[in-house]
């Protein structure tokens, strides 16, 4: 069905639409078709279907599916859309950094990374993303250049996009000379997160508790890379977490990755995901990104997916979230900024299909709370939706979903994909 409003109308309330039951009110539950009524750019009320009036400002959905938008909790956008230029030459997460490093060192100019960046947005926005926090590489001439760019484009895209900031640094960094200056650019942009790339090699206690300090300083949250890659014998998410327990540490903390909490033993598990638990951590796991990098060898089929212990982080009460992660870039090589397409494929990896779990919140929902956004379907939020063209999560999870309407403050927008011819010829 084409959506018969033209751009920037308004509809009064949307009728006999599908809303997935892990996203209706409560109050609702149960309810298999609603209605929903629109005012002033928000939800006015949702009610069982059949309550509001075929009026000529309602629109009759026939049972598609409304979502509330997007939020993308991990990403990288001063990296996307280098691939053309800069392949990953064997699809390992070593040659993930050197084509990377490689490619910085001769083309990331600020004009370059501002284009690559404001590609990325455009690709979410006309998605449906509303809420995006990216990390940025922070060392070197582009980690003092890029944060003032993100200020700016925090300022360019309010209203569109809720972006947020992560230092992505080595831990080492903030034991240099240079930490307060790290921190400084962090703690000066609205929604700056500090973070860091730990794995079980480079994790020290020292090394967390300045880390941790600084956070506890500057009143600063953590986003933290944390074990992507397969190693066995231990990880530095337990560090994390003890670090955490030790500190009392008040803001929140999500780590990422987490892919080698899969190969470690069963007994080690059970611990790591209970101190979790405890410490309030949240988890965000970057499915198809690591599917694509982990237990790569040439000439060898991978015998696992690389992907966090998603089902039981879960179970025991850990808030689990996923997200795009890379996107075109040496690290993975697809992608467009398309949540549907992280849940499609996050669902399939992780085989969160036959789960009671309310696994359609970690796009939307849970990553906005933690991002303190609000991605619900509730009465008094602003109309921020999505209607796709599929009347239930199996139809939803089978095709594409290139026919779905966005509703930003409850006008329909005309927003699509980039060309790709806008990168400019050198990509």
């Amino acid at each position: 069905m084409t959506f018969p409003f033209s751009v920037d109308q308004s509809p009064s309330g949307l009728l006999n639409a599908s809303i997935p039951k892990d996203l209706l009110p409560s109050a609702l539950a149960g309810s298999k078709l609603c209605d929903i009524a629109l005012e002033n750019g928000h939800i006015a009320e949702i009610v069982p279907a059949g309550q509001l009036p075929h009026t000529s400002g309602n629109v009759d959905l026939k049972r598609q599916m409304v979502w509330p938008c997007f939020a993308d909790s991990h990403t990288h956008l001063d990296k996307a859309f280098i691939w053309d230029r800069t392949p990953n030459p064997d699809g390992t997460f070593m040659g993930a950094l050197q084509a990377t490093t490689q490619d910085r060192e001769a083309y990331w100019t600020e004009a370059d990374v501002e284009r690559r960046m404001e590609f990325s947005l455009h690709c979410a926005y006309a998605h449906g993303t509303s809420t995006i926090r990216t990390h940025l590489d922070t060392f070197g001439v582009h980690g003092a250049r890029v944060w003032p760019l993100l200020r700016r484009l925090q300022k360019k895209w309010a209203g569109k996009i809720a972006l947020q900031g992560v230092s992505l640094t080595m831990p080492e960094r903030y034991m240099g000379e240079d930490r307060d200056g790290i921190v400084r650019s962090v703690a000066e942009t609205e929604g700056g997160v500090l973070g860091a790339v730990l794995m079980k090699h480079n994790t020290t206690e020292d090394a967390l508790d300045v880390l941790f300090g600084l956070a506890t300083e500057y009143g600063l949250e953590l986003d933290l890379h944390v074990d992507e890659n397969g190693e066995t014998g231990g990880t530095a998410l337990e560090l994390v977490a003890q670090a955490a327990l030790r500190h009392r540490f008040r803001h929140k903390i999500l780590c990422g990755h987490c892919c080698s909490l899969t190969v470690q033993d069963d007994a080690d598990q059970t611990r790591i995901i209970s101190l979790l638990a405890e410490a309030g951590i949240g988890i965000v796991s970057l499915p198809l990104c690591n599917m694509y990098l982990q237990d790569r060898t040439a000439g060898r089929t991978p015998r696992w997916r690389g992907v966090t212990l998603l089902q039981e982080l879960d179970a025991a009460g850990v808030p689990v979230m996923l997200a795009s992660d890379n996107v075109r870039d040496p690290f993975y090589a697809y992608g467009d900024f398309d949540m549907h397409e992280i849940l499609q494929g996050g669902t399939r990896i992780g085989h969160l299909d036959h789960t009671i779990r309310p696994w359609v919140q970690s796009v939307n929902t849970r990553p906005g709370d933690w991002m303190g956004r609000n991605h619900r379907l509730e009465k008094g939020a602003v109309a921020d939706l999505i209607v796709f063209p599929a009347r239930n999560m199996n139809e939803w999870m089978s095709r594409n979903q290139t026919g779905r309407t966005v509703l930003r403050a409850g006008r329909v927008i005309d927003a699509v994909p980039p060309a790709y011819e806008t990168l400019g010829g050198d990509l």
